[in-house]
């Protein structure tokens, strides 16, 4: 099967596209022909390992110090459909249509990927696909709509209260827009220039460009400010928020000391961890997505082929919402 193979850490040639062995399903796993798949800031910072030195050497110990360990393949979120099920899984079958997430463990940017039917905390999961998506937008889904659903669930988003999502223009924004509005709050947010008028059309109630204004400088007071970039300053950013309000913070590498003193030294929650999505939240985002409730946003597409210039655009920073790669199979 064609692959794109990850073999040491560096800048986006130092992906390659190789033939590697199709993989075979184990009795719990099922074998997934993948149609799409995605490229996410977060597999360009995983590619690139430019993380602070506290993460990036647990990093190493775990990918392999030099280089990514043999045969590593990127990528976590998939659409495609089901060409085996192993002789244990029974709720699924051969030809059923599905979207999820291979987690922590990566492996999507390939033609064939297995996974567990029933799977572990780290490991994403997969579901039955929306009947209204096709692969191409159902794969924008496990990562960006799962992250934005957990973290707003956290922050226990209510009916009125007033959000400010800032990054609200890329995969998980997008789909936070989307979910804060479902969840009836007042939405402001905050990107650059170009991705304005898209985050109008998805919903936002209000919009600041980064670019021309600090939002902190407005006046403006909110009930949680959602960080999904992890750009926000809690000193400049104390004035505009509730003195119990909530950060919630996608992001955190850069804020965890900064978001630690802030819980300590005020009644503000801070809220700061790695997301880990269920196959209940894919369920519930997919019944969402039938139902007209949210929809994917989707900047680019390109073939596996091209995965180097994927990533080249995505370390832009100009990514509106999601970053699509399609898979094809010449037996498709």
């Amino acid at each position: 099967m064609k692959a794109v193979a990850w073999m040491k850490y560096g800048p986006p040639d130092v992906l390659e596209l190789r033939e590697l062995e199709k993989p075979t399903p184990k009795d719990n796993e099922l074998l997934i022909k993948i149609f799409a798949t995605t490229v996410t800031a977060g597999d360009c910072e995983m590619r690139s390992l430019k993380f602070p030195i506290y993460l990036s050497l647990p990093m190493r110990l775990w990918r392999g110090f030099l280089k990514s360990k043999e045969n590593s393949i990127l990528g976590t979120e998939l659409a495609g459909k089901i060409e085996a099920v192993g002789k244990d899984v029974k709720q699924f079958k051969e030809g059923d249509q599905v979207f999820g997430s291979a987690g922590m463990d990566f492996g999507t940017n390939a033609e064939y990927i297995c996974l567990p039917e029933e799977p572990g905390e780290m490991e994403g999961g997969v579901a039955i696909k929306p009947a209204n998506m096709t692969y191409e937008e159902a794969a924008t889904v496990p990562f960006g709509g799962r992250d934005a659903l957990h973290f707003l669930r956290l922050g226990n988003i209510q009916r009125g209260q007033k959000i400010l999502i800032n990054g609200a223009g890329g995969s998980i924004g997008t789909f936070g827009v989307q979910l804060a509005k479902y969840f009836r709050a007042e939405v402001t947010a905050v990107d650059s220039t170009a991705k304005l008028d898209m985050l109008r059309t998805i919903g936002a109630d209000h919009v600041v460009d980064y670019t021309r204004e600090d939002f902190t400088q407005n006046g403006e007071i909110y009930d949680v400010i959602f960080d999904v970039v992890g750009t926000i300053s809690f000193s400049r950013s104390a004035r505009s928020i509730k003195q119990d309000g909530t950060y919630l913070l996608a992001n955190p590498m850069g804020q965890i000391v900064r978001g630690l003193w802030t819980r300590i030294r005020s009644s503000k929650q801070v809220i700061m961890q790695t997301a880990s999505g269920t196959i209940d939240d894919l369920i519930f985002l997919r019944k969402l997505v039938e139902e007209g409730k949210i929809k994917t946003v989707i900047d680019r597409s390109y073939p596996l082929e091209q995965i180097v210039e994927a990533h080249r655009y995505v370390e832009t920073g100009q990514k509106a919402g999601n970053l699509v790669i399609t898979v094809a199979h010449n037996n498709a």
